[in-house]
């Protein structure tokens, strides 16, 4: 729900002149859900709409679509010519000198930058100042209301509980044939999810043996491994309630098929055992700074999941970012534990939502541990998706 009053307050505390929102063709998804444009509505044309830290917003709008910002608060401004438009830019800008957009020098944060190198000049022909919305975005897109932290337990407990069906199924199908295939179980979780009322944008990983090697395996008829007896296996699965504004849980879990007496072999447990450590390290990095109130950047938690990975010897095998926002996508709009892949300087902020995730990828197997941690309105942190894995959970065959 648009919140003006909440926006332009927010627009003081970061000592800036407004807020420039900019859309063509539905590019800038981020733009559209501050101001509440449904999902399933998008224009030809371009509009823009420029909250000021005070008085009323400025609607830019073609003439054909007139009621693309119907609704929003505000005067209008029509164009019909490319040099109406530009002019209609200029005064909505009247008096600024620092405005936000979806926009991080050198494409830095791509997850945030959705406004074109072309538009940007265009506002700095006019003398302002051009800076990220990306903390704006969290507070407006980002953050969680008290009924979508109420879907995602729910949805957690659908995801946590996929795995003991998996796990079920991969030893009744051993049990009975000598092996199961990867799409076998990845179907058998689909109909997990679909018999709970949850929806997923893409099939889980599935991955044994050297595919769990691959962070972003996915089985195809061509790669459709058999699991049998004595295989390490991965399997990293997410999915929503399939109801409006739905939020995801995303999990990642690994397991071993063996036989009752046997052991887990020594190389499995030492890498799962070193994952494990630098996935807690990032538990209590989140759980530290908010338990003493200190501002907490994206990049800190991905680094001191970092360290204990390199101390281990393996941060040449740790090959993507510690974690991502969580949102209506599986990959939120919030801030991310990345310092990785980009240097995350958003802020961890309440009421967001996001993965930890590390993992040590070799040829022959890779281990990841995936758990959801959420910041509620009073600043507690929330590991969702039951508790952590603490160890290889064993398929008994």
């Amino acid at each position: 729900m648009f919140d003006l009053n909440s926006i332009q307050k927010a627009l003081k505390e970061a000592n800036l002149d407004g807020w420039l929102l900019y859309d063509f063709r539905g590019l800038n998804v981020l733009a559209q859900r501050v101001i509440g444009m449904p999902a399933n509505k998008s224009f030809s044309r371009r509009w823009f709409y420029m909250i000021p830290k005070e008085g009323k917003p400025i609607r830019l709008m073609h003439r054909i679509e007139t009621d693309s910002l119907q609704g929003l608060p505000g005067q209008s401004i029509v164009y019909l010519h490319r040099n109406e438009l530009e002019e209609g830019v200029k005064t909505a800008l009247q008096g600024c000198k620092k405005i936000a957009m979806e926009y991080v020098p050198r494409n830095a944060n791509p997850y945030i930058s959705r406004v074109d190198a072309g538009t940007i000049e265009l506002v700095r022909s006019f003398g302002v100042e051009v800076v990220s919305s990306g903390d704006l975005i969290q507070l407006f897109e980002a953050c969680w209301t008290q009924e979508q932290w109420e879907m995602h337990l729910e949805a957690a407990r659908h995801t946590r509980s996929a795995y003991d069906v998996a796990f079920q199924f991969i030893a009744e199908q051993i049990r009975a044939h000598g092996y199961v295939r990867e799409m076998a179980v990845q179907d058998r979780i689909m109909k997990h999810f679909d018999d709970h009322g949850l929806t997923t944008n893409h099939p889980p990983i599935v991955g044994r043996g050297a595919h769990s090697g691959n962070p972003h395996y996915t089985p195809e008829e061509s790669t459709n491994w058999e699991i049998r007896l004595h295989d390490f296996v991965l399997i990293d699965l997410w999915a929503k309630l399939k109801k409006e504004n739905a939020v995801y849980s995303d999990l990642t879990r690994v397991a071993y098929v063996c036989q009752k007496e046997d052991t887990l072999p020594d190389p499995y447990v030492k890498i799962f055992n070193i994952v494990a450590a630098a996935r807690d390290a990032g538990i209590d990095c989140v759980r530290q700074a908010f338990a003493t109130q200190q501002k907490l950047q994206g990049w800190q938690v991905d680094q001191a999941v970092r360290n204990v990975i390199e101390k281990a010897g393996y941060g040449p095998f740790f090959i993507h970012r510690t974690g991502h926002s969580i949102g209506q996508e599986t990959h939120g709009n919030g801030a991310n534990m990345d310092g990785l892949e980009t240097l995350e300087e958003r802020h961890v902020l309440p009421r967001t939502c996001f993965s930890i995730e590390p993992g040590i990828y070799l040829p022959e197997f890779g281990v990841r541990s995936e758990v959801n941690v959420y910041v509620d309105a009073e600043s507690k942190v929330h590991v969702t998706g039951g508790d952590p894995q603490t160890e290889i959970h064993r398929i008994v065959v």
